[in-house]
């Protein structure tokens, strides 16, 4: 048995959502919890994900902590070193180093209904006993590299964008990238010109859209510093502008028209080739996949030693990689730009809550449920950031995170104020909400569009987007509904055998 440590909260992980938790407990007076890191520093996915011209597609000053803005941002939008420097600033400006325990990996919890506690495990053995246990691992963390016929026997360098190999030297290497996402849009222009040849495996093509970055005027950093409030009308400009977009994905998806007759002037602008222009053109509405945003995607892609290839990979050989239509192209390298698991990010958990329920295998049978991606029934103390369906395609999941910071401080406070030891979603409250929101989802351009992506789980079920305004998700989570909620509570009045029993809150 390893160390055993009793804490009232335990968080897990060091992003956006982890640092933001932990800075809204000790705003709560809550001090005694600890966080969980596997790694050896804060930042998350902007900490693992490092490949060349790592950035984020939502503009800095929105991409970032309302309550801990930052006036010196170097772009309009942000690039991953700047994002992971600002983590790291923010992590040490809230004293969160005493709490997080790094290089310790959750594996698992099991929740004791006999002690009312989460018992948390970790790989080094170590044991966490804690009443709350608060998720900040996100989605966007686990690697999706497909399983590709043949790879064992490839003789040559392979790594996927999020664990890039900065030791092996592309210049003058022969390089597939299989997936045409939102990593490979940004990698693949930074090494188009080092690479001797680029054969980038296309199975779906991305809408793109201009990116309107640019860098921010000195005199704009120092009004930003010298009064804050300037900032904060920029921001909230900037929030109004992305909140809009969210009409065109939500059951008006006329409304994108525009928006695809702009992407495809930009195509036809900067592609030379009509053949070429037509494999990287979608067939699909736009919304229906991550819609990205790049300024040098498309003229990489004229480069002569770039090849788009739409046929697929049907095998990998020693030397090469053989496409659907039998052509075979020797590589040094493959580099796999195939995103996350997301519908899926959670399998690898071991998650047992009250009378033995097994979070992996419910969401693996039934698809992922939970109220408003926070509280899952049966898993009382369980919260979630980031959770099934608060995912966004159009404005800043930072947003969506504080306000889950809040609810989240919100239901702590309300198992104070009840003097009881445990809070759980009541199970007719979250079936309500999971056929709300399907039932809005369906309408949208995500189900109508056309096209199959990570948003969807096996069965097609979208259990990634929240299908609608943000605004209204602030709304509706700014403060816990106490009949949403059974609380367990100490039955003093029973007799000295101290029983528990569940009552509506």
């Amino acid at each position: 048995m390893g160390e055993r440590t009793e804490v009232r909260v335990v968080i897990v992980g060091t992003g956006f959502s982890g640092l933001g938790m932990a800075i809204g407990l000790k705003k709560a007076g809550i001090d005694d919890f600890v966080v969980l890191e596997k790694a050896n520093d804060v930042g998350g996915t902007w900490r693992d994900n490092s490949y060349p011209g790592c950035a984020c597609d939502i503009q800095s000053h929105m991409y970032s902590f309302s309550f801990d803005q930052n006036p010196n941002w170097t772009r309009s939008f942000p690039t991953q070193p700047e994002i992971w420097d600002y983590l790291r600033r923010v992590s040490a400006r809230h004293d969160l180093g005493r709490h997080i325990r790094f290089g310790v990996e959750l594996t698992g919890a099991r929740w004791e209904s006999d002690e009312q506690r989460w018992h948390v495990q970790t790989r080094s053995g170590a044991e966490f006993v804690a009443q709350f246990v608060v998720s900040g691992v996100g989605a966007l963390h686990i690697p999706n590299v497909p399983t590709l016929p043949g790879i064992e026997s490839f003789a040559g360098e392979t790594f996927h964008s999020a664990s890039w190999n900065h030791d092996y030297d592309l210049r003058g290497k022969r390089v597939a990238v299989v997936g045409t996402g939102a990593s490979a849009i940004q990698f693949v222009p930074r090494i188009a010109g080092q690479v001797r040849q680029l054969h980038l495996y296309q199975r779906t093509a991305p809408w793109i859209m201009p990116k309107p970055d640019h860098p921010m005027p000195g005199w704009v950093r120092t009004l930003f510093t010298l009064f804050p409030p300037a900032q904060r009308t920029y921001r909230n400009l900037i929030y109004w502008l992305l909140e809009a977009r969210a009409l065109g994905f939500n059951g008006h998806p006329r409304l994108l028209q525009a928006a695809e007759l702009l992407a495809k002037r930009m195509a036809a602008k900067q592609i030379d080739d009509p053949q070429l222009r037509r494999k990287v053109t979608p067939d699909y509405r736009m919304g229906c996949k991550r819609v990205l945003v790049s300024n040098d995607y498309y003229p990489a892609l004229n480069r002569d030693n770039v090849e788009v290839i739409t046929e697929g990979v049907r095998e990998i050989r020693e030397h090469s990689v053989i496409a659907a239509d039998g052509s075979e192209r020797e590589v040094d390298a493959i580099i796999f730009g195939t995103g996350f698991h997301v519908t899926d990010a959670f399998d690898h958990l071991d998650l047992i809550g009250r009378d033995g329920r097994n979070l992996a295998k419910e969401w693996a049978t039934e698809g992922m449920r939970t109220h408003y991606g926070i509280t899952v029934a049966g898993f009382p103390n369980l919260f979630f950031l980031l959770g099934p369906n608060t995912g966004l395609g159009h404005n800043s999941v930072i947003f969506m995170i504080e306000s889950q910071i809040r609810y989240v401080v919100d239901a702590i406070r309300l198992v104070d104020a009840s003097r009881a030891k445990a809070l759980e979603v009541r199970a007719d409250v979250q079936e309500r909400f999971n056929t709300d929101i399907q039932r809005q989802l369906v309408r949208g351009v995500w189900t109508q569009g056309g096209c199959r992506s990570w948003y969807l789980d096996a069965k097609g079920v979208n259990r990634t987007i929240w299908p609608g305004f943000t605004w209204r998700y602030w709304l509706d989570t700014r403060k816990v509904r106490p009949a949403d909620f059974e609380l367990t509570v100490r039955n003093d009045r029973t007799g000295a055998d101290g029983a528990d029993s569940r009552v509506s809150a």
